[in-house]
């Protein structure tokens, strides 16, 4: 009854050599899998209606006499041409006789970029229920180096 502690110790070390390699194998496959599901799902979510947008450059129109220029300045107040309405109602009557001509003239709607929505939007929603088929809006191409004097 000899023991040989030696050659069980021996046998002891190299099963835990073997235990203590990662098995690397389902970590690749589930990266394998992760990477599909993103090569798939990427293109969903950075396109969603293919539309085709124009490319065109903007036009330098001259004003005609029969046009019309309304304006809002920063603090919401309108104007036609260069006098201040005081009220809506005001802006609402000189755009139904506008309306009433033949041909009709053409508005054309100048916001201050600091104005709100809501004072352009005034005025739009009077051009609409005076029956004023053609508006147009008044922007500066240079709007970029005005923006950036401003900050």
């Amino acid at each position: 009854m000899a023991i040989s502690y030696k050659d069980d110790f021996e046998d002891d070390f190299e099963d835990d050599a073997d235990l203590s390699e990662i098995n690397t194998t389902p970590l690749v496959d589930v990266m394998l899998v992760l990477l599909i599901i993103f090569l798939i799902t990427i293109p969903v979510i950075n396109t969603s209606v293919a539309v085709r947008l124009p490319r065109e450059a903007n036009q330098l129109r001259q004003s005609q006499p029969e046009t019309v220029v309304i304006s809002v300045d920063a603090a919401g107040a309108s104007y036609w041409f260069d006098a201040r309405l005081s009220d809506a109602q005001s802006l609402q009557e000189k755009l139904k006789q506008l309306a009433t001509r033949t041909p009709q003239a053409e508005v054309h709607i100048r916001g201050d970029a600091r104005a709100d929505y809501e004072a352009v939007a005034r005025v739009l929603y009077a051009c609409q229920q005076a029956g004023i088929a053609r508006i147009g809006f008044v922007t500066d191409p240079a709007s970029d180096t005005l923006r950036d004097r401003s900050q």
